[in-house]
């Protein structure tokens, strides 16, 4: 009942993804537990107007690492229910820095208005195959996507860098890109 299955298209080429959003489903510790050890790649899903749900997907987070320790699974953070500003009681920062912590990416999603949902889905099939693909696919992946880029992208890039020389906060975020850039591991 809460299984999706999708095809999409990432970087030119056709991917499908079958998503299984059954933890609320049952709260069995071994439908858990069983779920923690099948899969390619996690979203761990929090409300920004919610700190309680925030805190539960970081203890989540460290269990996961712990049932895979020895693997290199792709875990993604994300924050939704962006768009809800007034009841926010996360912030991007916090969200940010949390992935930094526990060293996984971080998105912030508004489901209602599929704000960033389609990154966040590009972005997970993208770092399965960072993961799994070989050095050589991976490079002409990142060419295409290079060439690809607008002259605005890149100039917004490259300004973003001088800023963040300047300003602390910025500093930080630049430190932290690889957390919030989900086409790089």
């Amino acid at each position: 009942g809460n299984t999706y299955d999708r095809s999409i298209i990432v970087d030119g080429e056709e991917a499908s993804l079958v998503v299984f959003d059954i933890w609320e489903q049952d709260d069995s510790q071994w439908l858990q537990n069983h779920c923690m050890k099948m899969g390619d790649a996690y979203i761990i899903v929090y409300s920004v107007t919610d700190k309680v749900s925030f805190e539960k997907a970081s203890e989540l987070r460290i269990q996961l690492r712990r049932a895979r320790q020895t693997e290199d699974i792709p875990i993604i953070l994300v924050g939704n229910k962006s768009d809800l500003v007034r009841s926010r009681e996360v912030s991007v920062d916090e969200g940010r820095a949390c992935a930094v912590v526990f060293d996984c990416k971080f998105i912030e999603t508004s489901a209602a208005l599929h704000h960033n949902v389609k990154d966040l889905f590009e972005g997970i099939v993208r770092q399965i195959r960072l993961r799994k693909d070989s050095k050589e696919d991976n490079a002409r992946r990142m060419a295409n996507a290079k060439r690809r880029e607008s002259i605005s992208k890149k100039a917004k890039r490259f300004l973003g860098r001088i800023v963040a020389k300047n300003n602390k906060k910025m500093a930080f975020k630049a430190k932290s890109k690889s957390c919030h850039d989900l086409s790089v591991l």
